[in-house]
């Protein structure tokens, strides 16, 4: 065998493996751009008007996000409905957003997810008069304000007034904004008016101490929430607002929905998971940070929770609450875990084409050696048969063997694969004996292979 010939192995592998080291960084590369693709760099949330409770909580998360390399953007919208609205139109760029209890389920965007829910929104009932009003279905016959309309008070309103009977046939319901309702109620123009906002909200604090303006109390608090799953009772406190002016007068009974954080369902599971982190953090921070706090009615560890009676929650956001952050990010930056997570998802991935792969290189190889070594055969045994048909022909048929006799020689064959080749040789060697007619050597029958 020829000194070049020693190259052939290495030769025959690296034809082998480039061509499927390619095809297996394509994989690869498909698996961590289609399947396993990198979390953006941005997460946007709708929010509400700037300051409000659900933007002052969005912009306590922003910081978590910003020291992970994340940016999160806050997006000022309408309120709970407009947000609602964001999340389920396509195209609408919001990854997530918050939401009153009691307006919106599953059923209404199979498409979202909860993060968890993160504060009370008690709903506040203030009404005029002397006469202690203790039930929503008194209002019969009453000026009522029920918040704009489309706006998540005026939502939840309704649908507590409905459940006492109470219609725009019974009673005169009134659309206004919040700026009026303390003007309203104040000079008697209105005898209630809902509204669902945070112990701390301006508008609340004014109508807790205005003169002839009362504070209704739930008497029957405890089958609202039975009858409607995402209320909570709340306890409002003799003079937990102002102690030295005893603000409220009396404990107060009051019922609550809860705000969920909903994202969508094809959101990065990266940034899911962060989301978890940052209110995880924000909302467990200790008592006396006012800021991170949901309300004065919010007890250590009650929020984020865990389940949600309206949405779905989200399976990397369980995760987050049960064990924390994801082993990897504990101890790594933000970028770099979510790499190696991606790295092993597209492992798991492409094992079970590796093992295919596996076995389908060695046969490969051992084929394209074979089949040079397979086709002189057949050369050889065409040959034998034109000569058997024209013997005649003997220095032509002679002339035709050196040739292939010195294309034998020059086949790269890898060392493992010598024996085939001297074989083949012998056989060359076989076929010149018969066609020089040496009595003294027995032609050798040729090698099946």
């Amino acid at each position: 065998m020829k000194t070049g010939n020693r190259f052939a192995g290495v030769k025959e592998i690296l034809l082998i493996t480039i061509p499927m080291a390619l095809l297996l960084g394509g994989i690869v590369w498909g698996a961590l751009n289609f399947v396993a693709n990198a979390p953006p760099s941005t997460l946007v949330i709708s929010t509400a008007s700037k300051n409000s409770p659900y933007h002052r909580l969005a912009e306590r998360y922003a910081p978590v996000f910003q020291r992970n390399g994340i940016k999160l953007e806050l997006r000022e919208s309408a309120g709970s409905l407009a947000n609602f609205t964001a999340l389920t139109t396509p195209g609408a760029g919001v990854d997530a957003g918050f939401l009153q209890g009691g307006l919106k389920s599953q059923k209404d965007a199979p498409g979202l997810l909860s993060v968890g829910r993160v504060a009370y929104e008690p709903l506040w009932v203030f009404y005029n008069g002397n006469t202690k009003l203790e039930r929503l279905a008194d209002l019969v016959g009453k000026r009522v304000l029920v918040g704009p309309a489309g706006g998540g008070t005026h939502a939840l309103a309704m649908q507590l007034l409905a459940a006492n009977g109470i219609t725009a046939d019974t009673a005169t319901l009134i659309n206004r904004e919040l700026p009026e309702y303390v003007d309203l109620l104040g000079k008697g123009d209105a005898d209630a008016g809902f509204l669902s906002l945070s112990a701390e909200a301006m508008t609340v604090q004014r109508l807790l101490a205005t003169p002839n303006v009362r504070l209704m109390s739930f008497t029957n608090a405890d089958a609202y929430t039975q009858k409607f799953p995402y209320l909570s009772r709340l306890e409002l406190r003799e003079g937990v607002i102002d102690l030295g002016k005893r603000i409220p007068p009396a404990d107060t009974t009051l019922i609550a929905t809860t705000a969920a954080v909903l994202i969508r369902a094809d959101a990065h599971p990266a940034l899911v998971s962060l989301l978890a982190q940052a209110m995880a953090e924000i909302h467990s921070a200790p008592a006396a940070d006012a800021g991170a706090r949901a309300s004065l009615f919010q007890r250590p560890g009650e929020f984020p929770s865990q389940t949600d009676p309206e949405f779905s929650m989200s399976d990397d956001a369980k995760r987050v609450y049960k064990s924390g952050a994801p082993f990897l990010q504990r101890y790594l930056p933000f970028w770099l875990a979510s790499s190696i997570d991606r790295m092993l998802l597209s492992l798991v991935l492409i094992l079970p084409l590796l093992v295919p792969l596996a076995k389908v290189g060695p046969q490969l190889y051992r084929w394209r050696v074979r089949r040079r070594i397979l086709h002189w055969y057949g050369v050889l045994k065409a040959l034998e048969a034109k000569a058997a048909a024209a013997p005649a022909d003997k220095a032509q048929h002679l002339a035709e063997l050196d040739q292939i006799e010195a294309a034998v020689d020059r086949i790269p064959i890898p060392l493992g694969f010598a024996d085939q080749h001297f074989e083949l040789r012998n056989q060359v060697g076989s076929v010149r004996t018969r066609f020089l007619g040496r009595a003294q050597n027995t032609p050798r029958p040729m090698a099946t292979v």
